[in-house]
């Protein structure tokens, strides 16, 4: 049977969907150039880009190659879609800069990916005519080539005014993302319950590593793996019933022996244990899983 050559034009090719945007990207870093590549993926068009160090140029020519490598106004001008993925500190001065210089953005959706900042940051743009959308990727990038894979599946924090609210979840949708909808006065607490959960994580687990290590165990990542991925899985699934260990237990007499002997091998690990013992303790008592006698002993044991 012959084989039917597709045409030219076929909706069944993401660049020929309706509504293809011409996309830029302001801060060739990890999360611009990841979504990116995502956008471009699902049709959209990548046609300029701004970048300032060797490596961000660098990334921006493999991840993202035919955009223009310009200033951040030229990629405003060139752009339907206009990504602002620079440092949350630097994203106030960005917005109000942009405008300042006379760039047109009226029109043009801009969107951000701080999870700190909702709408109101691009004050100054919406002022002059934009459309302002925060779109903030829940997950952590490394600025490797797979970061794109990642993308799939992962919840977005979303805030946006709410005739914008379905662009920004076709958005979402579009990259293979979980829109998650987040109201503008929400996004510090949003993004402190992130930051809180994933990086003090990695803190945690790097100081449980060294302990380890100091008690003698030659491969901790390889004892704490399988322990730490059934933790996680039981807070996830279960939330507090998934709870062991000493002050679960209400095992005052273990839990102080922990104590001095971190004062002694590592005082600033002594502290962050105290205070997670404090709150697991705290939180192990109002679910009714500690009895009150117990967590008054283990709160003895954890003053200062």
């Amino acid at each position: 049977m012959e084989q039917r050559a597709m045409p030219a034009s076929d909706p069944a090719r993401p660049q020929d969907r309706p509504a293809r945007l011409a996309v830029g990207v302001v801060g060739a870093g990890r999360v611009g150039t990841a979504l990116g590549e995502a956008l471009s993926r699902a049709g959209h068009r990548v046609v300029a880009v701004s970048a300032v160090s060797e490596r961000s140029r660098a990334r921006a020519e493999e991840r993202l190659p035919g955009a223009a490598v310009v200033t951040p106004q030229e990629v405003v001008a060139a752009s339907d879609l206009v990504l602002l993925t620079v440092p949350d500190d630097a994203l106030p001065e960005l917005a109000a800069g942009l405008v300042a210089t006379g760039v047109p953005v009226t029109g043009r959706l801009v969107l951000h990916t701080s999870g700190r900042y909702g709408t109101g940051v691009l004050d100054p743009m919406t002022r002059a005519g934009a459309l302002p959308l925060a779109v903030h990727p829940v997950m952590t990038f490394t600025g490797r080539a797979d970061d794109v894979n990642r993308l799939h599946g992962i919840s977005y924090g979303v805030t946006s005014p709410e005739p914008l609210r379905p662009v920004a979840e076709a958005l979402v949708m579009e990259m293979g993302g979980e829109p998650a909808w987040i109201a503008e006065d929400r996004r510090t607490l949003y993004h402190a319950a992130l930051a809180g959960g994933a990086n003090h994580l990695v803190t945690l687990v790097v100081e449980a590593m060294d302990l380890l290590r100091a008690a003698g165990v030659a491969e901790p990542g390889r004892m704490l793996g399988p322990l730490l991925g059934a933790a996680l899985d039981n807070a996830l699934r279960l939330g507090l019933d998934g709870l062991t260990g000493p002050v679960a237990r209400g095992d005052a007499g273990t839990v102080a022996g922990h104590v001095s002997e971190l004062a002694r091998v590592s005082p600033e690990g002594r502290r962050a244990y105290v205070a997670m013992a404090r709150l697991t303790a705290d939180r192990a008592l109002g679910a009714g899983l500690l009895r009150p006698e117990d967590a008054e002993r283990l709160l003895e044991v954890l003053a200062d």
